[in-house]
């Protein structure tokens, strides 16, 4: 077995799925740039390392790498989100129960969390997500999607 850690030893590696709360909304994709610097933000002050990442219209796939002796996803994603929110005017449907508690419409609350076991299931949680563009329909090969990490990982396999 590689670093990889169980899930509430800190310092583990985990693949992520992140869905907006409205599926037909376009909003990740349209405001890429506002979520990269929502990422770039939390990063700032609650590291992890960023190892493959696709964003697609209405939900995002990521695998990160929390630092040794830090196990708190949580109040990343709680952060990305809201940074994200805030960047966005406040146009979206909101329900009631959103409207009491003033949140934004915008995120799921939950998120899918997998931690990753071994080297053999990064590379299949890397390769899903890579993939992703393609079996959405949004492209028809990997390289062709502008919102992907594939594009780091193929600059660095290239001789």
């Amino acid at each position: 077995m590689s670093n990889y850690r169980r899930a509430w030893v800190p310092g583990g590696t985990y693949f992520f799925t992140v869905n907006l709360l409205e599926r037909n909304r376009w909003l990740l994709v349209e405001h890429v740039d506002r979520l990269r610097v929502a990422f770039a933000q939390t990063r700032a002050t609650r590291p992890f390392e960023v190892i493959a990442a696709v964003v697609l219209p209405d939900h995002l796939h990521c695998v990160w790498r929390l630092p040794d002796g830090d196990a708190d996803n949580a109040t990343r994603w709680s952060a990305i989100k809201a940074a994200f929110s805030r960047s966005l005017p406040a146009d979206e449907r909101r329900s009631p129960r959103r409207l009491v508690k003033g949140e934004r419409g915008i995120w799921q609350r939950r998120y899918w969390e997998h931690l990753i076991r071994d080297d053999n299931d990064l590379a299949a949680h890397v390769a899903y997500i890579h993939f992703n563009p393609v079996k959405h329909g949004h492209v028809a090969h990997t390289q062709d999607w502008p919102c992907s990490t594939i594009h780091r990982f193929v600059r660095h396999s290239s001789p």
